[in-house]
């Protein structure tokens, strides 16, 4: 069977062009499909498709760890200019045999119903205009991860002036915000370019796919069934009434320790207590090492996963020149291993991500098994609720005699900034959310980057009170271009705020018995994509809400929690 021959090693398929895919592709194609034969049928498909994603998901990666790398550049586009339009159509003709044979595999209604809509989706003449826009996030983050500055005689890495504005120096501070923040100007019109040219892909694929307009195209191709844009909406409405007015707070608050008339953007990181800023750790292995140990405080079960990341080396943590901006994890399937990615300079924010980025991995070890491909692809807003409910379940192991990075004191004030920076992140999460619904329900306008920087400037001021920009107001439309999410992700961000609100139940829940709110963590997290997204909420001891009577719950622990540590 042609299947006999796929290779071990996806990195064999690195410069596969069409016609290598093509045998596996015809020989699915040609198979009679039975309830006898399904299960082979799946399990073949599943093979295949684990093959596709891992040679895509590593070239993408390469393209990120050294945006310089014209290699993994050629090879990645050639990927998506040869490959990937022929994989989409065989991926569609498959599609439609399964769900026309009227046979359905083992726990996959989900799956199922999700192949449902990507069959109303799917046009032809979108699959090179889906090509273009992969094409296009490769240059954002070629832009991203050219801005380097002179700092103190060096050259560095916009990312690694963050560790300034920790430091107590007020002046020092301003300095490296407005030196990060003007090199970012610079880059505005070549992003521009890219904005009008990513709204001009986009209303094609929507129009093709005879959708009203591009909102709606990205709900169903979200395979976001369980709610809606208004739903949406109404979360940031919620956020508006609940959380606004408590971080406007917690700015004055701050305000008023630091002794200054105007809290400027600058002064939002700095102690305001004067301490010198957490240093966690000394280099990369001393990180690994020490949130290694703080995953086995969890659960040993999670430690061991961590270890097998760090032997395997599917690790890229130390920021650099050329290298992409963010976090992510990207699952490799046929290998069945996650790969994190991020940017660390040495502060505590590198501890928050690490352990963000752990509870993807976590998602993408316990999913693993599960047979058909479809099984392995949770909804998005699940996987965050993974990753974050992880942040606050190992936030009581940061003191060094818990196995983590601090004394005691120092512990509980990296809590208190992270506590602080849930209730602040929602606001920020409304106004990324609201632009995005503005961007799609008002496409020409919002083709136009100048309109879309009155309309992030008026949401700004809208969910974000409390940070003075008098006299900064040029500034603030570098924000919504350097939200890698709106130009590469349209519509994710959502799922950050919802899964935010489910992550502090989990976290609840583990305050009255961590290891009961542990198993049912990892039980909702083996469960995949095998259950609708209200269900995996519900498996994972929280609930998925939009009101905001549930948001004031959440936000309502977090301030009793606060000033227990405080």
């Amino acid at each position: 069977m042609a299947f006999e021959n796929l290779p071990s090693d996806p990195r064999q398929a690195f410069d596969w062009k069409q016609a290598d895919y093509k045998t596996f592709v015809d020989d699915l194609s040609a198979r009679e499909l039975s309830a006898a034969t399904l299960d082979d049928f799946m399990q073949d498909w599943t093979t295949f498709a684990h093959l596709v994603h891992e040679v895509y998901g590593r070239l993408a990666v390469s393209t990120t760890v050294n945006t310089a790398d014209e290699v993994a550049e050629n090879q990645f586009k050639n990927f998506l200019s040869d490959v990937f339009p022929f994989v989409m159509q065989a991926q569609n003709e498959l599609n439609i045999k399964l769900v026309e044979s009227g046979l359905e595999p083992e726990n996959y209604q989900v799956p199922l119903r999700n192949m449902r809509a990507d069959i109303e989706l799917f046009r032809e003449e979108n699959l090179p205009l889906l090509s273009q826009e992969g094409e296009l996030a490769m240059e954002y983050d070629k832009i991203a991860g050219g801005q380097m500055v002179e700092w103190e005689g060096e050259e560095v890495t916009v990312i690694q002036l963050i560790p300034v504005s920790l430091e107590l120096d007020r002046e020092r501070r301003k300095s490296a915000w407005l030196k990060a923040e003007d090199r970012r100007r610079e880059d505005r019109e070549a992003q521009n370019d890219l904005w009008r040219r990513y709204m001009k892909l986009r209303g094609e694929i929507a129009k093709n796919a005879d959708m009203p307009d591009y909102r709606t195209y990205m709900w169903k191709n979200l395979h976001r069934f369980d709610y809606t844009p208004e739903d949406s909406i109404a979360f940031d409405k919620a956020i508006e009434e609940v959380v606004v007015p408590v971080a406007e707070r917690i700015y004055q608050h701050r305000k008023e320790q630091l002794g200054v008339d105007k809290l400027r953007p600058w002064d939002l990181a700095v102690d305001v207590r004067g301490r010198d800023p957490l240093h966690p750790y000394e280099g990369i292995d001393e990180l690994e090492s020490t949130i290694e140990a703080m995953f086995s405080k969890v659960d040993p079960k999670l430690g061991e996963y961590f270890g097998i990341m760090r032997q395997d080396n599917m690790l890229d943590l130390d920021n650099r020149k050329n290298k992409a901006s963010g976090g992510y994890c990207a699952y490799f399937p046929q290998t069945k291993r996650p790969f994190i990615f991020m940017n660390a300079v040495g502060v505590h924010d590198d501890v928050q991500t690490l352990l963000h980025e752990g509870g993807h991995c976590f998602h993408a070890f316990e999913a693993a098994n599960l047979p058909y491909v479809g099984h392995d692809e949770p909804p998005m807003e699940f996987c965050e609720v993974a990753s974050m409910a992880m942040e606050l379940i190992a936030s009581p192991y940061l003191a060094s005699e818990q196995g983590g990075f601090y004394s005691v004191e120092d512990a509980a004030r990296a809590r208190i900034e992270h506590l602080e920076g849930i209730i602040t992140f929602w606001p920020y999460m409304a106004v990324v959310d609201s632009f995005q619904h503005w961007i799609y329900t008002h496409h020409e306008e919002a083709t136009d980057p100048a309109k879309c920087d009155e309309k992030w400037m008026e949401l700004w001021g809208r969910f974000m009170k409390g940070i003075d920009f008098s006299g900064l107001e040029d500034y603030l439309p570098n924000r919504w271009r350097r939200q890698s999410h709106i130009f590469q992700n349209p519509f994710y961000y959502i799922e950050y705020g919802l899964a935010q609100l489910g992550a502090v139940q989990v976290w609840a829940n583990s305050l009255k018995d961590q290891a009961k709110a542990t198993q049912q963590y990892r039980y909702a997290l083996a469960l995949g994509n095998t259950e609708p997204l209200p269900k995996l909420f519900e498996a994972a001891g929280a609930r998925l809400s939009f009101d905001a009577p549930t948001l004031k719950e959440a936000v309502t622990l977090i301030e009793t929690t606060l000033a227990e540590l405080s």
